[in-house]
């Protein structure tokens, strides 16, 4: 039965990672709305999967990883506010016929599942914060479950934490998707404009935040 707690708490834990709105947010709906909801889902993996990552290592205790990837965090942020960059110029000039927005558009007329999933991926995973987040919530997990560490709790915590991940992109991007042929040329350029705007200017926070630490 603590089992079942367990998952429960991880569950919750994984809502609170993936709620939040941000740059991984924004690009979800967006792809939702130009594509369709299979596309803004297959994004959204693209995240949980980063949640895997950071998980994992803090669930089963990769110390060495963690200190590893904590040294490095400068390195990912900076790689985190590039591609921030990258994705809000392209929201932001992307035309409203979905057709045309990628390069080899005239072959695949779409964007491919598995790089929609790769390119949220690399923007989730370059969040080191991300890692901090899920040691200060896993410390609270313990202290609720009061339980010694074990292999099989930390597994069934993962387990827990990419269940509520997964389940808030599918309600995100299935809700999303009412409004999917309800768009026009005219409300998914406003939507491409303003998505742009803001995740070009998370990009402008972090190198802010990295300006700020080593004034």
């Amino acid at each position: 039965m603590t089992y079942f707690v367990v998952i429960f708490i991880g569950f919750f834990i994984g809502l609170i990672a993936a709620i939040p709105v941000g740059p991984v947010n924004l690009l979800v709906v967006r792809r939702t709305l130009a594509y369709d909801p299979l596309h803004g889902f297959m994004s959204g993996l693209g995240a949980v999967l980063a949640d895997a990552v950071y998980a994992c290592i803090t669930a089963f205790g990769f110390t060495a990883l963690a200190q590893m990837i904590q040294g490095h965090s400068t390195t990912l942020e900076v790689l985190g506010g590039l591609m921030l960059f990258f994705f809000g110029a392209r929201m932001y000039l992307a035309p409203p016929n979905v057709r045309q927005e990628d390069g080899d558009a005239q072959e695949s007329k779409t964007l491919p599942l598995l790089r929609a999933m790769a390119s949220t991926f690399a923007l989730a995973v370059t969040n080191p914060a991300t890692l901090l987040a899920f040691t200060a919530m896993f410390a609270g997990a313990a202290g609720l479950v009061g339980q010694q560490a074990s292999f099989y709790g930390a597994a069934f915590l993962v387990i827990g934490v990419l269940s509520g991940s997964t389940f808030w992109w599918f309600a995100l991007t299935t809700i999303t998707g009412l409004f999917h042929r309800h768009i026009d040329d005219r409300i998914m350029t406003i939507i491409n404009r303003v998505s742009g705007v803001v995740v070009t200017a998370f990009g402008v926070a972090v190198f802010a935040h990295l300006a700020f630490r080593f004034r």
